[in-house]
């Protein structure tokens, strides 16, 4: 059957780079010029916590952002877990995928299908739904996405280039220190340009999207909100933990912003001097309640009280994930990448190499 649509395939490097807010903005975008879009991810990897619901949350957030009707919504085929990659490994699961991808090429009406690739580029390859097989599958253009960690990215580029082959369209360089900003457009925006690897977008670091909702970190720390359940849309920039003298901890408080505290429920001295500095959050440890006018100044100040049954520790390196996993739940992250997509990203460039047309003219 012909394909009514032309596809492109959002994949990353390294997981967690960016994709899923590069498609919210490249959708943005399309959508404002009168394009017809769709949207799948065929390997999901963060199935809803629902037993009733199998959509994947990442979908749903999308979709939900995105406005788009349920024949725009294609299917995930598989969410990549412990059971799932037993399964296939004994021979219980010998589904051909390749063939099941075949209903991601019907999608009447739509102009571009936009497909959420795997975390890598050999994720999925069990399954034979590698980032390079979906692409082959559907005759899908590649774009990439890389978060910035140094120049040295170029090497992860160049390889997926030779991998990719004419498939890769092109990347979106992501989270870029703003000392690094000047060297990346200077130097590899123009020798990646040279090897035949066009650069779509630079997109700056943004506090704001590395940031951590309260509410993320109750979820993830299975923690007891102890006051102000109102204020968990706060959001958490930076990460602090309190297990020095109170004259040491005022001057270390003092110098962050937006921090979730982590300390111990018995130390009240530590407690109260976050409590007046930058402090999003306050995070108890050991199961300790906090004293009663420690719970009434955090009342007065806004500011949420967590407790938790774990170690320093332990939570430390939960929160540590959480900031290296961020999640685009919240509106005003939305609204920020949609932002800086549209003052970044080239999307007269892409729509040119994929032969799309705008139906509407963007003031």
């Amino acid at each position: 059957m012909p394909k009514s649509a032309k596809y492109l395939l959002i994949g990353s490097t390294e997981a967690y780079s960016g994709k899923s807010a590069a498609i919210l903005g490249i959708a943005h975008q399309l959508k404002e010029r009168g394009l017809d879009i769709a949207y799948g991810k065929p390997l999901g990897t963060c199935l809803s916590e629902s037993q009733t619901d199998a959509m994947e949350e990442d979908v749903r957030l999308l979709a939900t952002v995105l406005k788009l009707p349920d024949n725009r919504v294609c299917p995930t085929l598989l969410s990549l877990d412990e059971e799932t990659i037993q399964r296939r490994l004994s021979g219980v699961d010998q589904r051909d995928y390749r063939e099941s991808l075949e209903q991601y090429r019907m999608v009447p009406g739509a102009k571009l299908v936009l497909l959420e690739g795997p975390g890598n580029l050999e994720e999925g390859s069990l399954f034979d739904l590698s980032l390079g097989q979906v692409a082959a599958a559907v005759d899908a253009a590649v774009l990439l996405v890389a978060r910035f960690h140094s120049v040295l990215l170029v090497d992860a580029l160049l390889s997926a280039k030779e991998r990719l082959g004419d498939r890769l369209l092109g990347v979106l360089i992501n989270d870029i220190p703003s000392k690094n900003l000047e060297d990346a457009q200077k130097f590899v925006r123009p020798f990646l340009e040279r090897q035949g690897i066009p650069v779509l977008a630079m997109l700056p670091r943004s506090e704001l999207l590395r940031s951590v909702s309260v509410r993320e970190l109750v979820h993830q720390l299975k923690a007891e909100v102890l006051c102000r359940p109102d204020r968990l849309d706060l959001m958490v920039q930076s990460l602090t933990i309190g297990a020095m003298n109170v004259n040491s901890a005022l001057k270390y408080f003092r110098k962050g912003m937006n921090m979730a505290v982590v300390t111990g429920g018995d130390r009240t001295d530590i407690q109260l001097a976050a409590l007046e500095t930058s402090t999003q959050c306050l995070i108890l440890t050991g199961q300790l309640p906090p004293q009663h006018f420690i719970l009434s100044r955090a009342e007065d100040l806004e500011i949420p009280i967590l407790s938790v049954d774990l170690d320093t520790l332990t939570t430390v390196g939960i929160i540590d994930r959480a900031f290296g996993q961020v999640r685009l739940h919240e509106p005003i992250k939305i609204e920020c990448i949609r932002q800086m997509m549209a003052e970044h990203f080239d999307i007269d460039r892409l729509m040119g190499t994929l032969g799309l047309e705008a139906a509407v003219t963007v003031q």
